[in-house]
């Protein structure tokens, strides 16, 4: 899907579409990099739950681009390589920018919602220890494990991989049943030129910042090893 950029508000009727559209907000708007985000809820014309995060003047600078880029727009970036790399992640609905009148970027990132995931932080504290068996467990980090492989392989690093931001959906039942991981908030993704320094940080962060006990931690990292193809210098075993 191709991003819609419009220099002006006039004449965009799908941006406007989805910027004049109410809803609950998720991620109430707040001041950051000198410009205003939020996310809201959304009902989508078949009745599907849709995600919006809306921006204004919500930049970010890079040697690519020294006078500011919408930040949705490297999500936007990562969202798509991430799905062609093979990592589970939103489908994109919609993305657009274009100037107000005032000159400031306004940003749009519609996303479907993830039906019947949820956070793992959340899994965690709703008893999915107690409720789910041992090999669901494992079947859980693993595919998590090789979701992140295939991320930093291809030379990404997620900078911002927190427990909240993993999700998981159990699928089927009994010993058939699976778990199905996804990514999410790519906001802070970026390339990086060494895969083992992507992995260490993402990982180092993922540590400090999620629910896994130590032997949950030991079994994700075994699985990851097995995925990535080797170990990943500076983690702690």
């Amino acid at each position: 899907m191709a991003v819609e950029r419009s220099g002006t508000t006039t004449g965009n009727n799908r941006f406007d579409h989805f910027w004049q559209q109410q809803g609950e907000w998720v991620e109430a708007p707040n001041q950051r990099r000198g410009g205003e985000s939020g996310v809201q809820r959304l009902s989508g014309e078949n009745g599907q739950v849709l995600y919006s995060k809306r921006q204004i003047g919500h930049i970010y600078r890079s040697l690519m681009h020294p006078f500011g880029r919408p930040t949705v727009l490297r999500e936007y970036d990562a969202l798509n390589s991430f799905e062609q790399l093979g990592v589970r992640v939103p489908h994109i609905v919609y993305c657009g920018v274009e100037r107000d009148a005032d000159h400031q970027w306004r940003a749009l990132l519609v996303s479907e919602a993830l039906d019947g995931f949820e956070d793992c932080d959340n899994w965690y504290a709703n008893g999915a220890r107690e409720r789910y068996s041992q090999t669901l467990h494992e079947r859980m980090l693993q595919d998590l494990a090789e979701n992140l492989a295939r991320m930093h392989r291809g030379h990404w690093q997620h900078g911002c991989l927190y427990g909240k931001h993993v999700f998981i959906k159990v699928v089927g039942e009994g010993d058939e049943a699976r778990a199905e991981v996804a990514l999410l908030d790519l906001e802070k993704c970026r390339r990086r030129i060494s895969c083992q320094r992507a992995a260490a940080n993402d990982l180092k962060q993922l540590r400090r910042h999620s629910s896994f006990n130590d032997a949950e931690w030991q079994k994700l990292l075994y699985f990851y090893q097995m995925a990535f193809g080797s170990a990943v210098k500076g983690l702690e075993q």
